[in-house]
């Protein structure tokens, strides 16, 4: 089977950036698939092009990388413009490139276009895989104005869902939103997913772990510093713990760091580090020797539905996870006993987290065992690669009957 699959993010654990479509596509090669991706040069991931289109192959993955890059520094209109150009230029291998099955994976909602066309133009079986619920998580945030903006936004939406043979969200919160709106469509949830084999090693020294950390616990936030991100909750928490042991690393980069670099010296705690961006393998080494990990979010109900990959990598490494989410990583962190769930804006709760797990042992060791057994189980990355490769085998063969009959 030929699958292709348009995504602007691809990378590598050699990046900074998720692997969910490295991971997923590098199983389907093994499988005897050929796989081909179009994506772009993300400024977290590693993957970087020689002209405006360039052609790559990883571990028998076929790229085609469009030069027409993002990142969250940029302004929302050079971010639009780019991702429209990429989608526009992706529509060309949507219509001409030879393939079985294809996979569009938002966002943006603009790589729904490819899509939209190859089933249009093709009949080929579609895929619509929605890691974000966008747009509507760009209007809640203010990032989409009303209007017709909006509007657009929403009616395109519909169409990419109208378009696919099936839709794949990556939680059961985005599903269930999916469900409520467009009641008629197959769904397949396919999580971020965990990789044991990448986080589970030995405490290891990261390269240029600061030394004023000691003996210190490392609590560890690990992924973007975007707005929506909202970092400020655990940065108001090292204020309270001026005089514990504690140190937070925060590795990753984006929009505000400067803003959060500026808050942490205001809360007179030194035992606030900034890392930027690291390969995932130097990711993996900060995890190995942190207590715990965040998983924070800005109190607004589309952002309860995400799936984030630094959760997944947090139980890959059989760390315990402090979150503020209310959607239904709360309820599994609750049902499955594998970390603290804390308030949004509250500071002292953060705090309270980090001294319980900096001091209670045998806790830590219990939420530890739990959230590596997740990762072993519920999020186990063959697991759900075997999932997903099911679904797009059965559409193939789906398609090939309706074309003998027809």
């Amino acid at each position: 089977m030929k699958i292709l699959l348009f995504y602007q993010y691809f990378g590598t654990p050699k990046g900074s950036w998720s692997t969910r479509a490295y991971e997923l596509t590098k199983r389907w090669v093994t499988e005897g698939h050929e796989v081909t991706v179009v994506t772009a040069p993300y400024d977290k991931s590693d993957i970087r092009p020689d002209g405006f289109i360039t052609r790559k192959e990883i571990e028998g993955i076929k790229l085609i990388v469009v030069n027409s890059g993002d990142s969250n520094k940029l302004s929302i209109s050079t971010r639009a413009f780019r991702a429209i150009r990429f989608a526009l230029v992706s529509s060309f291998y949507a219509i001409f490139q030879s393939y079985d099955v294809l996979i569009s994976s938002s966002g943006p909602i603009t790589v729904g276009l490819p899509m939209i066309l190859a089933k249009t133009l093709r009949s080929k079986p579609t895929v619509f895989e929605v890691r974000d619920l966008w747009p509507s998580g760009g209007i809640e945030l203010g990032l989409i104005k009303t209007g017709w903006q909006s509007r657009l936004a929403l009616w395109f939406e519909a169409l990419c869902y109208k378009k696919a043979n099936l839709i794949i969200p990556c939680s059961i919160g985005m599903e269930a939103s999916i469900n409520k709106r467009f009641p008629n469509k197959s769904t397949l949830v396919v999580p971020n997913a965990s990789d044991p084999e990448v986080f589970q090693i030995s405490p290891t020294v990261p390269i240029h772990m600061p030394s004023v950390i000691g003996d210190n616990k490392i609590f560890l936030y690990a992924g973007s510093l975007g707005l929506m991100d909202d970092c400020s909750q655990i940065i108001s928490a090292m204020g309270e713990l001026r005089n514990e042991a504690i140190s937070l690393v925060l590795v990753g980069d984006g929009a505000e760091r400067e803003k959060l670099e500026e808050q942490a010296v205001m809360t007179g705690n030194p035992n606030i580090h900034f890392m930027g961006l690291v390969p995932k393998t130097e990711v993996a080494k900060w995890f190995s020797i942190a207590t715990a990990s965040f998983v924070t979010f800005k109190d607004f109900e589309v952002l309860h539905t995400s799936s984030p990959n630094k959760m997944f990598d947090t139980f890959a490494a059989g760390v315990p996870v402090i979150q503020s989410t209310k959607g239904w990583i709360k309820d599994l962190v609750d049902t499955e006993h594998c970390g603290i769930n804390v308030s949004s804006d509250q500071p002292k709760e953060f705090a309270d987290a980090m001294i319980l797990l900096s001091k209670n042992h045998t806790l830590h060791k219990e939420m530890s065992a739990n959230a590596l057994r997740l990762a072993e189980t519920d999020f186990n990355r063959d697991n759900l690669s075997h999932e997903y490769l099911a679904s797009l085998i059965a559409l193939n063969h789906l398609n090939r009957s309706q074309k003998r009959r027809n």
